[in-house]
Parts: C-alpha cells; structure tokens; sequence
C-alpha cells in the first residue's frame, strides 16, 4: 500500500507534466491538473505505442519520459494547480485515496491478469510490438494501449503493476475538481479493478469522463472525439463513444470534419497496430483481409471464434448444443443461464428498456444520441460474444445520466463510504462471495487480506517451467498452471499448443536467429509432429 502511494506521488506530477507538453500541440479539454494528467496519459499512450514498434518499453524509454514530466511540471509551476483545492476537498481526497490505495494493494484476481495482462507487459518491456504475436499465443494479439502505457513504467515507477490504483486516484480528483458528485458513487464498485491493469477500468473512467464533459457543454469536439477514439483504441467494445461524439459533432454542433481528424489520426494508429500484431485491423474479428502473411492461421481463428460462443453461454452449453438454437434458443437460454450471469443479463435488458422509455420522454436530442450509440454497441455484443464484461460500461452509463442532476456532495460521499466498506469487506473475506455467490467464480480466486500488504502490493510468483522446441521455435511452458505471467519468453500457454497441434500447425520464427523479426506458423513436417507430440506427452504427464 505504501509502495502504490509513492507510485502514485512521482506519477501525477509526470504525467501532469507531460500533459502540459500535450496541451500545447492538441489543446485544452478542461483546465485543471486532471485534465492535464489525462492530456498526458493520452500523449504518452500513443508517443510509446509508436515506440514500441521499433524499440522495447524499457527503463530507457521510461528514465527520459519521467524527466521530461518532471521538468515541465516545475518549469510550468504546475504544483500550484494543487494549492486550488480547499482543505475540505483535500481531506475528502485523501480520505478516498487511502481507500483507493487499500483495495489496490491486495492479490491480483483477474484470471487475464496471469494469461493476458501480465504477458502482454512482458513482451513489450523486452522486446516491444512483435509482428504476428498472434502465431504465438492469440490472446497476445491485442496488446491493448493501456498494456503499452503499463509497460513504460512497469520499470521503475509502478513495478507491482498498479497503474489502475493511480488511475482511480486521478478519476478521485476529476470528480471533485469537476463537481460531479454522483461519480463517487462508482468508486466502489471499481475497486475491485485497482489490482491488475485492466483495460475494463480507464475504458469506464474515460468513458464517464468525457459523457460529463459533453453533458456539461463541453464543445472541443476535436479532443472530444479524440479521447473517445483513444478509448475505443483501448478496448474496441467501447465503440458507442465515438459514435456518440461523431453524431453530437455533426447533428448538434457545426459539422466539422476537420476536428475530427485526431481521433481520425489515432484510429490509424490503432489499425496499423492490430494489422503488425495480429494480421487484422481488429482484434479478434478476421475482417478486412489484407493478405498479410503473418495473420493467424484459419483453423486458430474458428476455433477462437466458437471459444467465445461458448463464453456466451458462460460454458454451459456445448458447441454443437448452441449450433441446435433456434433463434428463440439463443435469447432463452443466454437470458436464463444459471447463477449470477443471468441475473446481469436480464438487467441490461431492463436497463437498455427503461432508458429507451426514459430518451423517448425526454425527447432531448443529446440523450437520443446515447441511447442510440448504447444500442448500436449493446446489438454489436450480442451478435458477436455477449459476455456480461462486454457492456458492463451500459449500467455505468445509463445510471449517469439518470441521476446525475439529483446527487448532491452529502449523498455521494455517503453512498460511496458505504459501499467502500462492503466492497473491502468482499475483498478482505472472500470466503463470504464464494458462500452466498458461488457463480461469481472470480471469488474462488481472492485470497483475502495479508498484513504485509499494507507496505508492499500483494504479488504472485511462480516460475517454475519446462522448455521444448519444434521446428526453429524454442518455447517455455509453465510447469503444471496454465498460465505464463513469469515464464521466460518465448512463452505459449498450454491451450494454444494443444489447439496448434490438433490443426496441425505450429507457430515458427520469421528469422531463426531474431525474436524481434516476429512470427508466423505453418503447418508441421513429420518431425515437427514429432517434437509436438512430444512436448504435448510430457505436459500431459506434468498436469496429472
């Protein structure tokens, strides 16, 4: 906890800092220190996304960011924005900080924190974006901006990779900076994202953040889209924010393409880097072949493709089951699924209903554009993999602009001390979520409270692996775990080798001699097979 604090003490004056540089080439989006940190998390996200094409995100990279931060933040004497807060709002931020700090300092639970997060980090601090990644282990192939951002001070400013505690202590002083009160009331609720570096929570924050400032009046459209494209960079589900923006800017506002040429720039980027690390422009959809040789192999695609069909019905159906659904099947059976999935199913069919009900009374011009770019993104996600932690965001949403005329400081404050105690209880006795919500399986992986997190984050360490090799490819498997978050790379988690082998193909390096140069697969010789099946039979053997 104490670590996470001085992490978060030398990162807000960086990346206020470097927002101030930010500013100067794109504008400001609202003055404050929080706008300058967000400038700066924008700014610094996408410099070391184009970075890491051709150079890893190490302390070498990360050394020459900090300084430059730090140079203009007191060049720019930005500590005085600091000063602008009364004692109170001090006090109230110190107060929610401490929270904030608290819940960030437990175990990682998240099982993507161990497949995907933690991987993804390690690649790009050791070797930056690899073409074709998605060869290797396809979950890789996302290598989300937010990862990108982790990764350049996951050296030495945030080694415990606590960047999503630092990130709600930055939304702590937006919400009282900006006055909007009835955000405070989502604090808790997003403690229980502060451990990993999850994409889920900054696509939330940012999200919320940018509907307060185009609720608000708030008429730098060009920022305003450029933020919501950013968001959508970072977790493509999010894609109702940058309609919401586009739709605002030209039926509200003055259409004005050329403010729209940022975000434009920043979709770009994004494409560029989901063709390099993956063959498409969007992960994980085969759309838009552009012949690329180191997309995934087809066989990797399909099978992906019914694994997220299959986590639709949150695995309780099998494949040739739910290929049976009639159409009335599919609505039936995804709305009744047994445990704590159906219960959030049915409640974004309310929620999406009482809002449409709720736009039509309204008959406001900005609050039918959000319930249209909620039911384009919410059609979207049912048509392609309709896991609730796809439109998580919708209730987040849809409660804000419901009630945020109607939360005053005194309420919010109280909900959310409230709700803070509950949520650190659930986190300190996990036995309680695993006794009264045994669906919610992420619970059976909380490990409660430990003392020694009040100075030093919690942290897994497990380093035990095997070696293989097939074809020119020498890889490290986790030795009895499925997951490879500190397995030496070239790691491949054991899932992938499996669904490999069974399609008869493998991944391989572009240049022997090069991991760096990237991979691509191809289909195995008789020998490979033979090195396959042999490195199958020996993690077989292991897991038993």
């Amino acid at each position: 906890m104490i670590l996470i604090l001085f992490s978060t003490i030398f990162l807000l004056p960086v990346l206020s800092g470097l927002g101030k540089i930010m500013e100067k080439f794109s504008g400001t989006l609202f003055h404050g220190i929080s706008g300058k940190i967000l400038s700066g998390i924008l700014g610094t996200s996408l410099v070391w996304t184009i970075v890491s094409f051709f150079i890893p995100l190490n302390i070498y990279v990360e050394i020459p960011t900090i300084l430059l931060g730090l140079l203009y933040f007191f060049k720019e004497k930005l500590y005085l924005e600091f000063y602008r807060f009364s004692k109170k709002d001090f006090l109230l931020i110190t107060f929610i900080s401490v929270i904030i700090l608290l819940s960030g300092s437990y175990y990682p639970y998240i099982l993507d924190h161990f497949g995907y997060y933690v991987p993804t980090i390690k690649w790009l601090t050791e070797y930056g974006l690899i073409k074709g990644i998605s060869n290797l282990d396809l979950t890789l192939g996302q290598m989300s901006i937010w990862h990108i951002f982790q990764a350049g001070f996951s050296n030495f400013s945030d080694p415990f990779l606590r960047i999503n505690s630092i990130l709600l202590v930055i939304y702590t002083i937006y919400i009282i900076e900006r006055k909007t009160w009835v955000q405070l009331c989502f604090l808790p609720i997003l403690l229980f994202l502060s451990q990993s570096p999850s994409p889920d929570l900054p696509v939330i924050i940012f999200s919320l953040l940018i509907l307060n400032e185009i609720l608000s009046g708030n008429k730098n459209i060009g920022l305003l889209f450029g933020f919501s494209v950013f968001v959508f960079a970072i977790k493509p589900t999010m894609i109702w924010l940058p309609i919401l923006v586009f739709l605002n800017n030209i039926f509200i506002f003055k259409p004005n393409f050329k403010k729209l040429l940022f975000g434009g720039a920043i979709l770009l980027l994004f494409i560029i880097k989901n063709i390099w690390t993956f063959g498409y422009p969007v992960f994980p959809v085969s759309i838009g072949d552009l012949g690329f040789s180191w997309k995934p192999s087809p066989e990797v695609l399909k099978t992906s493709s019914q694994y997220a069909i299959l986590k639709t019905y949150d695995m309780q159906y099998s494949f040739d089951e739910i290929q049976r659904f009639s159409t009335l099947d599919h609505i039936k059976n995804w709305i009744f699924l047994k445990g704590i999935k159906s219960k959030i199913n049915i409640l974004l069919i309310i929620s999406l209903f009482v809002f449409s009900v709720f736009t039509w009374i309204k008959k406001n011009k900005l609050i039918t554009f959000i319930c249209i770019s909620l039911l384009i993104k919410s059609i979207l996600v049912l048509a392609f993999s309709a896991q609730y932690r796809f439109f998580m965001d919708v209730f987040f949403v849809i409660f804000f602009v419901l009630f945020h005329k109607y939360w005053n400081k005194r309420k919010s404050i109280a909900a959310f001390s409230l709700f803070s105690l509950f949520f650190i209880s659930l986190l300190s006795f996990p036995n309680l979520i695993q006794q009264y919500v045994p669906s919610f399986q992420l619970g059976n992986f909380m490990v409660g409270f430990k003392k020694q997190q009040l100075y030093q984050p919690s942290v897994y360490h497990y380093q035990q692996f095997d070696s293989f090799k097939v074809g020119n490819l020498k890889f490290n498997v986790s030795k009895n775990y499925p997951y490879n978050f500190e397995t030496p790379l070239p790691a491949i988690s054991t899932s992938f080798i499996f669904d490999d082998t069974k399609a008869k193909i493998f991944p391989q390096l572009i240049d022997k001699n090069n991991i760096s140069k990237g991979f691509t697969w191809k289909r195995m010789t008789y020998k490979e097979r033979k090195e396959a099946d042999a490195a199958i039979n020996i993690i077989e053997n292991i897991n038993k």
